[in-house]
């Protein structure tokens, strides 16, 4: 039976209903991305303060839309490659959209888009102190992930696989000793899902949630892609708390006969 959160996704004090988080970049317009969110049925929304640019119309129209959603604002600090860029940027996005929610995302490299572990726990740590309630993007590291909770950081973000690539979840393993071994963190898989079936796959897990944006954004219909995504999430959740049944090696009938009678046609 799982210890971590049943009825509803908490991420420190603010209850969701979803456990599906969206991006709001990469849509063929402000107005679909609008649409989308809704049929997600997402409580919550991610932005990047780099697109809230005064000369960028385009922006503010997002904003606007986001405001107008009812969501809850999970300003992010995507783009960001030191701690101190991401700490500036967090302060900035705090400043701006009066909200102590911050993804904290420091990219090492940028071939893969892999988070820079030193300079995230570095950066996460400085937050906390700062009265931030830290979500980190990180990798499938079970260690990394312990320093993150050990600076202060409630909820994990690690990746299913890089950022944009839609391969699922690369490393089952991995994912699963995190989940194990943390019972009680509010863990949400965050980039690399591509497919509906792999945010399933997650929550079957355990995981509490899943974020993603360009599974949904570059579909060819977004909202209906949206509405696939959040049945997927409810889908794989309610399976997980119902008690999936383990693999076996040998057949089992489903209809067992043995002791069963046998009446035979005259």
């Amino acid at each position: 039976m799982p210890t971590h959160n049943k009825d509803g996704l908490k991420l420190y004090d603010q209850e969701l209903n979803s456990r599906l988080l969206v991006g709001t970049a990469l849509y063929p317009s402000p107005e679909i991305m609008a649409k989308a969110i809704e049929a997600s049925g997402s409580d919550m929304v991610t932005l990047s303060l780099r697109r809230q640019d005064p000369s960028n119309n385009q922006g503010q129209v997002i904003w606007q839309y986001i405001q107008q959603s009812g969501c809850a604002l999970l300003p992010n600090t995507a783009g960001c490659h030191s701690a101190q860029e991401a700490i500036t940027l967090a302060h900035m996005s705090r400043e701006m959209f009066n909200t102590d929610f911050i993804k904290l995302e420091v990219i090492g490299d940028d071939y893969n888009l892999q988070p820079d572990p030193f300079e995230t726990v570095k950066a996460a740590e400085n937050l906390i102190k700062s009265g931030f309630k830290v979500l980190p993007y990180c990798t499938d590291d079970l260690v990394l992930c312990q320093r993150l909770l050990d600076v202060g950081c409630q909820v994990l973000m690690p990746w299913g696989s890089p950022i944009g690539t839609g391969k699922g979840l690369m490393n089952p393993y991995n994912l699963q000793a995190i989940r194990d071994r943390f019972p009680t963190t509010s863990l949400i898989i965050d980039a690399g899902i591509g497919k509906p079936s792999q945010a399933m796959a997650a929550m079957e897990m355990g995981f509490d949630g899943v974020l993603l944006n360009t599974a949904i954004a570059k579909a060819h219909n977004p909202v209906l892609m949206a509405q696939a995504f959040a049945q997927a999430v409810n889908g794989g959740r309610q399976g997980y708390l119902a008690g999936l049944m383990e693999s076996r090696q040998t057949a089992s009938p489903s209809t067992p006969v043995l002791g069963t009678p046998f009446w035979q046609q005259q």
